[in-house]
Order: C-alpha cells, then sequence, then structure tokens
C-alpha cells in the first residue's frame, strides 16, 4: 500500500474486490435460499395447497429479529427469509467498503455523498421496521 497522498489501491484492485464482495453475497444468498426451500419442500411438499384461503405473511417475517428467532428455531420459511435478507445485505456491503475506501483515500466529496447513499439504504432497511 502507498501513502502520502498516493492511492491505496488501483480502479481495478478496487473494482476486482467489489465484485468478488458482490459475487460472494449473491451465491451465499442463493445458497441459503436454496437449502430453505428443500429444507420447506421435505417438510411441507406433499401437503396440498390451501388456494381458497388467503394467508398473509407472519408477523415474525416482518422483522430481522423475527427472522433469526425463526431461522434458530429452524423454520424453513425463516431460512429462506434470511437467504433475501442476505441479498438485500449485499448492494448495503458494497457501498459500506465503499465508502471505506473513499475514507482510505481521503476523497470527502465522494465519502459525504456515499455516506448519504449508505444513510438512505440503511434507513429504508431499519426505518421500515421502526
Amino acid at each position: 500500500m502507498k501513502r502520502m497522498g498516493m492511492r491505496f489501491w488501483s480502479n481495478g484492485q478496487l473494482e476486482k474486490t467489489i465484485s468478488v464482495l458482490l459475487r460472494t453475497g449473491v451465491s451465499i444468498s442463493a445458497a441459503v435460499v436454496l437449502a430453505g426451500g428443500i429444507y420447506y419442500l421435505y417438510k411441507y411438499g406433499l401437503q396440498p395447497p390451501e388456494y381458497h384461503v388467503f394467508h398473509g405473511e407472519p408477523a415474525r417475517f416482518c422483522s430481522i429479529t423475527g427472522i433469526f428467532r425463526s431461522v434458530f428455531q429452524f423454520s424453513a420459511r425463516g431460512i429462506i427469509e434470511l437467504g433475501l435478507l442476505i441479498l438485500i445485505a449485499t448492494p448495503i456491503a458494497r457501498v459500506a467498503y465503499s465508502l471505506l475506501a473513499f475514507a482510505l483515500e481521503k476523497d470527502r466529496v465522494f465519502v459525504g455523498i456515499t455516506l448519504l447513499v449508505l444513510a438512505i439504504l440503511l434507513y429504508n432497511l431499519f426505518g421500515s421496521y421502526a
């Protein structure tokens, strides 16, 4: 790593790291959703669907803590929901990583812009549950 006004990494290195982060997040998300789906089919695959009755989303899946509680109770739907949370968290992690990169580069303009984008993303994720 270079210091004293020099760049810590090249744009190519930064882009490669971000692409690995995104691919890893999507792959983990897909694996968790697939595992939850297989477990769901194992538990409920032979039950006939009830199309004549509408069942809304259970309240436990409307909060992040409820989803984690469901996962710890080995709920198949909870595992699927966790995979979707990981998918949502992946681009948020990308923005957080970019914020760190811009801060290390001491680029105040991009730090400010990225901080604003991160704040909006986090507000939309957590603020809707308040």
